[in-house]
């Protein structure tokens, strides 16, 4: 399996060479909405897995024979990267290796952990996601490992923007009949004034999604999210 993919064009992060640190469909959430399909492995399990050093030997080829101008290196892909406990490490490779910016996208769930928050206090940029703000909706949408709450998410990521100096973007995706509901969406800007990120993105389904019930929330209900959360929105 190639850790590799890209480059690719991203609306979001221009030109993003991309870093996949984990087995298909492994992951600490199980999202109704997921484009690259349902969780296989279900854990919160933190482990090497897939060989660090395969990893650095993959990036260190390519960037030597793609001299490719890049605006990121950006850790995504079809699981959770904060599982791997390489990630840090990685990271801070990346920064011997070349000067182009390190993003990492995350689902937010294992933020709490001190060992995760060091290694991304690393990066460049880091892209968390919040599907609610509200618990039980967290649970329908995102059908995480038993251990996850969405306040425990929410009190890391507050406690992740007190340490960290790089760019925090976060990521909300609108599902039609789950989170796009006033009462939602006046709990997200709750959840957003307390986390203080650089700014907020809106995200709508674009691909097929893991569960035929995911359906993309209409435009209108993106607009007023919007306009609820103010000036550091943007729908992507």
């Amino acid at each position: 399996m190639s850790a590799i993919f890209g480059p690719i064009k991203s609306r979001r992060l221009g030109t993003s060479l991309g870093i996949d640190l984990m087995p298909d469909n492994v992951c600490s959430l199980d999202c109704l909405y997921c484009e690259a399909g349902k969780t296989k492995i279900k854990t919160v399990e933190r482990k090497e897995w897939v060989p660090t050093e395969s990893v650095l030997k993959e990036l260190k080829d390519f960037l030597i024979s793609n001299p490719t101008e890049l605006d990121y290196i950006t850790f995504s892909g079809r699981g959770e990267p904060t599982l791997h406990t390489g990630l840090g490490e990685i990271i801070e490779q990346i920064k011997k290796m070349t000067n182009t910016k390190v993003a990492v996208l995350t689902n937010s769930t294992l933020m709490s952990i001190k060992d995760v928050q060091n290694s991304l206090l690393k990066a460049d940029l880091v892209v968390p996601s919040l599907d609610s703000a509200v618990e039980k909706t967290f649970k329908k949408i995102d059908l995480p490992e038993s251990s996850i709450s969405v306040s425990k998410i929410i009190d890391s990521l507050v406690e992740f923007r007190e340490i960290y100096s790089g760019e925090i973007w976060l990521e909300i995706l609108l599902l039609k009949g789950f989170n796009d509901t006033i009462e939602e969406f006046e709990a997200f800007k709750k959840a957003v004034e307390k986390i203080k990120p650089n700014r907020v993105q809106i995200n709508m389904l674009d691909r097929a999604p893991a569960y035929d019930i995911a359906q993309k929330a209409s435009q209108e209900s993106a607009n007023l999210l919007k306009n609820i959360l103010g000036e550091l929105v943007d729908i992507v």
